[in-house]
């Protein structure tokens, strides 16, 4: 018998592919309920409103950011709080690319407060830290257009392995900032000799084409369960 727990994280995963692909508020509870397999009244007994779902997929992203923004702010080399913020910046926003990619596709979600409140601050720290104690105008305008860069090519290169577009990022940021870019691995052992697994769970298969049918890449697809894309199309075919 699946858990209270775990319906409640399928209706998220699901509720987190619809308003993605189709936006936030084209997107109705019916959908979310069919998407998962349940009743309109049993995903009412898990969340009272779309309102909530959307707390709940909104909230781990910024408290996320916060949490990392305020530990590069700890250390003491402003070079080091510089890239612990950048790397911890964009590597948050790749690990919740589907939310990030709803509040985009429904711009008025980013000026609803709290949601507005927090963002702006935790933009406006990132700022600050990438600037560093150098308060010259010219600095400050190009930490912005560095923080700026960082969360964009997310949304906007969604079917690029995730590894790929967080070197090409950062290698962005490392040119606007007069620095070069550092040599990225080849390659990486996958399956039994190390790195992603191999194989899903059949529970993990019936998500992993829930989410495929909803519009999600094969590639977040494989981000979100550890595995390669091959193993998602394996799947899917099956």
């Amino acid at each position: 018998m699946v858990s209270d727990s775990m319906t409640s994280e399928r209706i998220l995963a699901a509720a987190r592919v619809l308003f993605a692909a189709r936006g936030y508020r084209a997107t109705s509870m019916q959908a979310i309920a069919d998407e998962v397999g349940i009743t309109k009244a049993a995903l009412y007994y898990h969340f009272d409103a779309k309102d909530e779902i959307l707390h709940q997929l909104t909230v781990p992203l910024l408290d996320e950011l916060e949490a990392t923004l305020a530990a590069a702010e700890a250390g003491a080399d402003p070079d080091e709080v510089r890239w612990r913020a950048i790397e911890g910046y964009v590597d948050v926003h790749l690990r919740h690319r589907h939310t990030l990619t709803m509040l985009v596709k429904d711009m008025t979600l980013l000026v609803q407060a709290p949601v507005a409140d927090r963002f702006r601050a935790a933009i406006a720290l990132a700022n600050d830290l990438v600037a560093g104690p150098d308060d010259r105008i010219e600095n400050r305008v190009l930490a912005c257009q560095v923080v700026a860069g960082l969360a964009d090519p997310v949304v906007l290169f969604r079917d690029v392995p995730t590894d790929t577009l967080r070197g090409l990022i950062l290698d962005g940021a490392r040119a606007l900032l007069g620095e070069p870019a550092r040599p990225r691995p080849r390659g990486r052992a996958r399956g039994r000799n190390g790195g992603r697994p191999a194989a899903l769970t059949d529970e993990q298969v019936g998500q992993a084409r829930s989410l495929y049918l909803a519009g999600g890449t094969a590639e977040e697809i494989a981000d979100r369960f550890g595995v390669s894309r091959a193993t998602i199309y394996r799947h899917l075919k099956n």
